[in-house]
């Protein structure tokens, strides 16, 4: 029988950078008891992003990051942004949620996430603090 659950966690980074939350997904899954399915993830901020990507080599995270500091330089392009009302991280951190996602459509089976052996699902972080994000979880399955 197809049943939904809707959940939400909140999770603290450390400030710019990657926090791996495929473990805290799968202990998720496993209490909501479904085995095969649809989970929704969606980050509910508009400074952080989520990806799935490499958990083997920690030199693909700090890739990742460089090029994308390189791409949305702090200091603006041509001239310094106009939104700054957060600290001189804002505007940044804005134009790079826009450039990546805020949300992930991910399958599981057998209650646990259909994942590639080096994949992981991170929360990337743009602002330069650290931070309580909202994550709201959507699983639909049976």
């Amino acid at each position: 029988m197809l049943r939904q659950d809707l959940r939400r966690l909140a999770v603290t980074t450390d400030g710019e950078g990657f926090t791996n939350l495929t473990a805290l997904l799968q202990a998720e899954l496993r209490a909501s008891g479904l085995q095969r399915g649809l989970l929704q993830l969606v980050v509910l901020h508009t400074s952080c992003s989520l990806i799935v990507n490499e958990n083997a080599d920690p030199r693909v995270l700090h890739d990742l990051t460089t090029y994308l500091r390189a791409l949305v330089p702090q200091e603006g392009l041509s001239q310094p942004y106009a939104h700054d009302d957060e600290g001189p991280d804002d505007m940044p951190a804005h134009i790079r949620t826009a450039l990546t996602t805020t949300s992930l459509g991910l399958s599981f089976d057998q209650g646990r996430l259909v994942l590639g052996t080096w994949q992981a699902v991170y929360l990337w972080e743009h602002r330069a603090r650290g931070q309580r994000r909202q994550l709201s979880l959507h699983l639909l399955g049976e």
